[in-house]
């Protein structure tokens, strides 16, 4: 009975604070983003959109030509999926603003 107390105690106060203490390292010591790579993910990110924006003008011009041209399974102006590039944009020029 009084080995199970010790390792109760052993557990609580020795093995779960050196548990989260070495995650906490590992979390601080992680990579980050830095400037050279938030770069190549803003040209990325305006890539995207450029090749988004051909391809629904292919669509557009491909369904004016072929009346039995099936719209594509994604829809280009969604509501939801620009509310979400527009919050994106937002959070890109506060960080370009600072």
């Amino acid at each position: 009975m009084e080995l199970d107390w010790v390792i109760v105690m052993i557990a609580l106060f020795v093995a779960l604070p050196w548990l989260v203490l070495h995650y906490v390292t590992k979390w601080k010591t992680a990579p980050k983003l830095t400037d050279g790579d938030e770069q190549m993910l803003e040209e990325l990110y305006q890539l995207a959109r450029r090749l988004d924006e051909r391809m629904d003008t292919v669509e557009r011009l491909v369904a004016a030509d072929s009346p039995d041209f099936e719209k594509p399974r994604l829809i280009a102006d969604n509501a939801d999926d620009n509310a979400a590039l527009a919050e994106i944009e937002r959070k890109l020029k506060e960080r370009t603003a600072r």
